[in-house]
């Protein structure tokens, strides 16, 4: 083979590994934008019971049962359900905790799952507070949505609309619940396209809350409908990115007078950056990934329906369009969504946003860590607005 022959075919060569190396690399950033945008339905068992007397109860030690707070355990498939309170002791393979209560079942050794939200079931078994279930109408079909009215002696023009987070339940909503209710605020907690118990919207993947959005907007007007004159919206997590959506996109936001936002999302760019270094792929094809998202051909190799807009997204900066009241809670333990751009969220907008830092919570279990404190903030807060439209 003579030299030009040689570097001909070195040329070929290189290109072709040049080739691979891109469709591997892409391949990559498909992968993780895919799963940025696929609900997880299937959760397995993450732990074990290991021993259950009267007052305490012996787990496995993970990353979950170790951390303060209250919380629940699903047992038996999830048949079954109890409550488990402070740490009492903790060692290298097992933990134990005080037993709070059993809602369902009978404790047992075996295998179980955590549950973050503390309450397991609909308001009436959780929480014992009486609710309707409705089918709220919607562009993509009846939303399941928990309806819970206020007292019987007349409760507030001022309905609450509770969003849960991605891959969440409606039960992660329930915590907010009895305070609300205490205030007398009516409260909706939908389920939104895509979840397990609502309307499957071909391909059948997240939004991200640039989707999500025009469900809120339906509960919105389910509560109009209703007699509310003004919507206090609360969200946790992606439920945060798809209340601000609706309060920047619907006509109906006009009738919002303030925002309650738990570990939210508001700012994409950062919470998938620090997901993309957790999961060991390098940040720069994460926000390939990121890029696809958006890009009307790359949107369709990751099969999200339409293009999916975070830029939109960053209410960081678009921290100046805010024109609402906002008490925005997390925690700087949050290992899902760092709290960075709600501080920075809150620096750039004092005369709006209460900011409420912790310093142990996990993702969206401030309440958990401290239900007083949470609890203290949401009620100073929402009857400071209740009042402001009295």
């Amino acid at each position: 083979m003579n030299g030009r022959r040689a570097a001909a075919v070195g040329a070929v060569a290189t290109a072709a590994a040049a080739t691979l190396t891109g469709a591997a690399l892409t391949a990559t950033a498909v992968s993780f934008a895919r799963a940025v945008v696929t609900p997880r339905r299937h959760k397995p068992d993450d732990l074990e019971v290991l021993q259950v007397g009267p007052h305490r109860v012996v787990l496995s030690a993970t990353v979950d049962t170790v951390v303060p707070g209250r919380y629940g355990v699903w047992t038996d498939g999830g048949r079954g359900h109890f409550r488990v309170g402070e740490v009492l002791e903790s060692r290298e393979e097992r933990v134990t905790r005080e037993l709070l209560g059993v809602d369902a079942g009978t404790p047992a050794p075996g295998r179980a799952r955590w549950n973050q939200y503390y309450f397991a079931g609909d308001p009436a078994v959780a929480l014992g507070l009486p609710h309707e279930d409705v089918l709220v109408p919607s562009d993509v079909g009846a939303l399941p949505c928990w309806s819970l009215p206020g007292p019987v002696d007349g409760g507030s023009d001022t309905w609450a609309v509770l969003v849960h987070g991605r891959g969440a339940t409606r039960e992660e909503a329930l915590r907010a619940v009895p305070v609300l209710h205490a205030l007398g605020v009516p409260c909706l907690v939908p389920a939104y396209r895509n979840d397990a118990d609502a309307p499957t919207v071909k391909p059948g993947l997240y939004g991200l809350g640039d989707t999500e959005w025009r469900d809120v907007e339906a509960v919105a007007r389910y509560a109009l409908d209703r007699g509310a004159r003004r919507l206090l919206l609360v969200g946790w997590s992606m439920g945060g990115a798809i209340v601000l959506q609706f309060v920047a996109r619907s006509p109906l936001a006009e009738h919002v007078t303030a925002l309650v936002l738990d570990g939210p999302v508001v700012d994409w760019f950062d919470v998938l950056d620090h997901q993309a270094r957790q999961a060991g792929v390098p940040v720069r094809l994460g926000r390939l990934g990121l890029q696809l998202l958006g890009h009307p051909v790359g949107r369709r190799l990751v099969g999200v329906s339409g293009p999916v807009d975070l830029r939109a997204m960053d209410w960081v900066r678009r921290a100046q369009e805010l024109q609402l009241p906002v008490l925005l809670l997390h925690s700087d333990a949050d290992d899902y969504v760092p709290s960075g751009p709600s501080q920075r969220l809150a620096q750039a907008r004092p005369d709006l946003i209460t900011y409420v830092a912790s310093s142990t919570a996990r993702h969206t279990k401030e309440w958990n860590v401290d239900p007083q404190g949470w609890e203290s903030a949401v009620r100073e807060f929402v009857t400071s607005r209740l009042e402001a439209g009295a």
